[in-house]
């Protein structure tokens, strides 16, 4: 994909990435805010000439223009815009990778969860980024991606059903969000582990040439140990996404329960193994984008749709090429290979996302939702790359990016 020169911004330390986090614009952290627009999409469907009135953080009311009054509140006219809820990215490594939390923000991402990275409780989402994560990935000895990548912050090889009940409740107690599981062989074609994991160290792989497999397989996790975690995470209501990219990987996700897949598998599944997804529930991440280059990913998320399977957003931000905030080629992708119609694409990057992370409201604008949004100048679902650009940007009720106000 491409994207305009300045978007792609090279990463910082993670402590000037904090410090640039803690130290973003807030203004309007008090007063109430009313913002008009010809549009307003509430995270399930579009409102005409409407109005959002935020108050002390949240959604106070959403209503026609008319019905939603001012009463001391900063208005803001944006005009023939479309209001929105900030998009939600389920799949990043944006702490372990060191990527600036405040460049994710200003362009339209407004709650992000890591899946892979050093564990902490959930936070942001007062004019920073709201930032979640499963903290490390829990995986085999000398699994995936130990062999590329080591365990520092990034991994948590278990022996045992013993040691993986364990490393559930202390992950949890430490913040996670999510379990996050490692199911991966290696030596998929296309794969960007199959280079050494080639994404993680920033360095993509050349185009038209073959990427090396690993000499061996690497361990997995085998499915007695994996139904542990999955036992131990439900009792701590919590979910377990894998990692997985073919068969054998998707199978033992499937017997052990495991609730969503981290990735669109890179190679083909047998359609009985997507059937029995889609029967138990499995929520699939995208992550198209990102896996582009794999022969199976494109067939494995049209079959999974036409089946009834439900997909989420996910890009991967931290990997190369994937925009630092909304990632439109992979809405694009999801409209296209899975046929959903554009308000459908953009309801798997808010509404339903807050829903699978157990927070009904966030990624709507229903009343007592927090009060994260954006805006963009003209029609998103006749053009969705105009989201890679927004022109007002609000996490909590606070203004981080506001071009509207700015070009009076």
């Amino acid at each position: 994909m491409t994207a305009t020169t300045g978007f792609f911004i090279r990463p910082a330390s993670l402590a000037t990435a904090l410090t640039l986090a803690l130290t973003a614009p807030n203004a309007g952290a008090d007063q109430a805010l009313l913002i008009r627009a010809a549009r307003i999409f509430d995270g399930y469907t579009v409102h005409t000439h409407a109005a959002v009135r935020i108050e002390q953080g949240r959604i106070a009311k959403l209503d026609s223009a008319e019905a939603v009054p001012a009463d001391g509140a900063k208005v803001l006219e944006l005009g023939d815009a479309t209001l929105l809820p900030g998009l939600i990215e389920l799949h990043a490594h944006l702490t372990y990778r060191q990527v600036p939390a405040d460049t994710v923000l200003s362009h339209g991402i407004t709650t992000v969860r890591d899946v892979g990275g050093p564990l902490h409780p959930p936070y942001g989402g007062d004019g920073h980024l709201r930032l979640m994560t499963s903290g490390p990935i829990i995986t085999a000895p000398a699994g995936y991606p130990i062999p590329s990548l080591g365990e520092a912050d990034i991994a948590i090889p278990v022996g045992d059903e013993q040691q993986a009940r364990a490393t559930v409740r202390e992950l949890v107690a430490g913040g996670a969000v999510v379990i996050k599981v490692a199911l991966e062989p290696g030596g998929e074609a296309g794969a960007p582990w199959s280079n050494h994991h080639a994404h993680a160290h920033g360095h993509a792989h050349p185009p038209g040439k073959p990427h090396s497999a690993p000499e061996k397989s690497w361990p997995m996790l085998p499915p007695n140990v994996v139904k542990a975690i999955v036992t131990e995470a439900h009792a701590l209501n919590r979910k377990v996404t894998a990692h997985l990219a073919e068969p054998h990987g998707a199978q033992i996700a499937l017997e052990a329960g495991v609730d969503e897949w981290a990735h669109t598998p890179c190679d083909e599944l047998p359609e009985a193994q997507l059937r029995r997804a889609v029967a138990q529930g499995v929520k699939m991440v995208s992550t198209i984008d990102t896996l582009a280059q794999c022969a199976g990913v494109s067939k494995n998320v049209g079959r999974f749709a036409a089946l009834g399977g439900e997909l989420l957003y996910g890009a991967e931000i931290a990997h190369p090429d994937i925009p630092w905030g909304i990632d439109a080629q992979e809405l694009l992708y999801l409209r296209h290979l899975a046929g959903m119609d554009a308000l459908e694409v953009l309801r798997t990057a808010t509404s339903k996302a807050g829903l699978h992370l157990n927070q009904a409201l966030l990624g709507s604008l229903m009343p007592g939702a927090p009060a994260d949004l954006i805006a963009v100048r003209g029609d998103p679902t006749e053009n969705l790359k105009l989201l890679e650009y927004p022109d007002l940007v609000i996490s909590g009720g606070k203004l981080v990016v506001d071009r509207f106000s700015d070009a009076r």
